[in-house]
């Protein structure tokens, strides 16, 4: 007992004694609490766990112990759950859990050890460090985090009011309130079940879209080996096993058949004299059905597009949305004079141009009685973990949400599973359906309300097709962005900074 309560009352400041050491090791095993928490484990109690162990770690300790246990919380959450990373750079892997580690340090380093006074602070710091990480550095990294651990749990749902950082709040809000409850801090282990109830009580009540038709939709997957890249791939086998699946597996009549991103890529310019846009025009004809495919040309030197288009069975390219947020270190290099010597062999020698046009592709459908025109939020890969992307894509009159992706480079499935979880939070966020659509999985149909109504398995050869809605409106979510979240949580830090300043000023 005397190592456990050395833990939670340390008496040595000293970074290198047992108590300290026991405590950091503490501090990684809540990390891992976290990490398990998010896909593809998604246990997602264990997110609780974490934080209500935490905050106790938290308490009686000076500035540079939280510090040092919030480095070890973050160690323990991120390196696990990025570990995937580490087939592409194993420098790279470390250095973005090590940097990302520093911001729950600096986080924490800012939480008070008075648990009261922590009540406020510990949920404000979790927004801001997933504000922060989920934007920088190079446009951030939002994979791994708290909002996506709360994709299976009931809080999902009031990710329609404030989005996917007010999820994060309230887990915080949650977690201190427990941990309130276990010291018998009645007051304040009652606010957050009553925040919890009235959240989940407005959540049906909160502004919604509404349905104004439905199309019939076919996700075409052509399957292959997982963990390939591009520099090892053929593409013209990925293109005829996507044209195979398309003439084989989809069935008539269909409104829409979508591919997954970049699996045509060509020298040169994409246009109606390609010989695979005659390919595609020619499927699209046959089907009867427009198509939305995923394409790579060649732009200026060491540069390239990657964008999805729109064909028609009139065998004409109707419209074009180019890639708007690319991924670091895999569409482009920041800082390509500093990485290049540790990650050579896995570093892109084109650079991806960024799109600038809205998030959307306008489609007429080729319905004879009832000619319709659909307009479909389009964020490609990446994009989909990015609210931004889909508010652009909702702002523009998104009816839909298409999100063609690429997954198949990636070793095992944290990606994969880490994707379904952000469609399942932005189909919430906008009250509209996602549709998931890549080469060797995962390809899945999101409803509104965040089921995944249909998956594919990784490699497989298939398509989905479903009927989906089309909607109109706005969700609060969609409105406010990231504001709300991020002004609760400067409420609640103001509130204690200004009983700090009192107590020392005496004002």
């Amino acid at each position: 007992m005397s190592g456990i309560s050395g833990i939670y009352h340390p008496q040595s400041t000293s970074l290198v004694s047992r108590e300290t050491l026991w405590g950091l090791l503490a501090s990684a095993l809540c990390g891992g609490l976290l990490a398990l928490s998010v896909p593809p484990w998604g246990f997602w109690p264990l997110a609780f766990i974490g934080i209500i162990a935490l905050d106790f770690l938290l308490d009686n300790c000076e500035a540079k112990i939280r510090f040092a246990r919030g480095l070890f919380f973050g160690i323990g959450w991120l390196f696990p759950s990025l570990i995937w990373m580490w087939d592409f750079s194993p420098v790279g892997y470390v250095a973005a859990g090590l940097g990302y580690s520093l911001f729950y340090a600096v986080g924490f380093l800012a939480c008070p050890g008075d648990s009261r006074l922590r009540w406020w602070v510990l949920p404000a710091a979790l927004v801001f460090i997933g504000y922060l990480r989920w934007r920088w550095p190079f446009g951030g990294v939002p994979l791994s985090t708290l909002s996506m651990s709360q994709a299976d749990s009931p809080l999902l749902q009031a990710s329609s009011i404030f989005g996917s950082l007010f999820i994060v709040w309230l887990v915080g809000i949650v977690a201190v309130s427990l941990a309130a409850l276990i010291r018998r801090q009645w007051l304040l282990a009652v606010v957050g079940p009553v925040i919890l109830a009235l959240a989940l009580g407005l959540a049906p009540l909160a502004p919604t879209a509404h349905a104004v038709g439905e199309i019939d939709v076919a996700l075409v997957q052509g399957g292959g080996r997982q963990r390939t890249r591009a520099a090892d791939t053929d593409f013209a086998n990925v293109f005829g096993s996507h044209l195979d699946a398309s003439y084989q597996l989809v069935r008539q009549p269909v409104d829409l058949v979508v591919w997954p991103e970049n699996v045509v890529d060509i020298e040169g310019q994409f246009n109606e004299s390609s010989p695979q846009a005659a390919q595609l025009a020619e499927l699209a004809e046959t089907l009867n059905a427009p198509l939305i495919v995923g394409v790579i040309e060649d732009a200026e030197p060491g540069k390239f597009n990657n964008f999805s288009v729109v064909i028609t069975p009139s065998r004409q390219i109707a419209d074009r949305y180019d890639k708007v947020r690319r991924v670091p270190f895999g569409e482009y290099v920041p800082l390509r004079w500093l990485v290049e010597p540790f990650a050579p062999d896995y570093l892109p020698e084109r650079e991806a141009n960024i799109g600038s046009g809205p998030a959307v592709l306008e489609v007429e459908l080729n319905r004879s009685q009832n000619p319709t025109k659909v307009t479909l939020g389009t964020v490609i890969s990446w994009e989909i973990f990015f609210e931004d992307r889909v508010r652009d894509a909702i702002s523009d009159g998104g009816q839909i949400v298409v999100n063609p992706t690429n997954g198949s480079s990636y070793w095992l499935t944290i990606v994969q599973s880490q994707q379904v979880a952000a469609s399942r939070l932005r189909a919430v966020e906008s009250d509209r359906y996602v549709l998931q659509v890549a080469p060797t999985g995962f390809t899945a149909v999101v409803s509104p309300s965040g089921d995944v109504l249909e998956r594919t398995a990784i490699s497989e050869q298939r398509v989905i097709q479903a009927t989906v809605e089309l909607r109109e409106g706005q969700t609060l979510a969609m409105r406010f962005g990231v504001w709300p979240a991020l002004g609760l949580a400067a409420l609640s830090s103001l509130y204690v900074l200004l009983h700090l300043a009192r107590k020392r000023f005496g004002f």
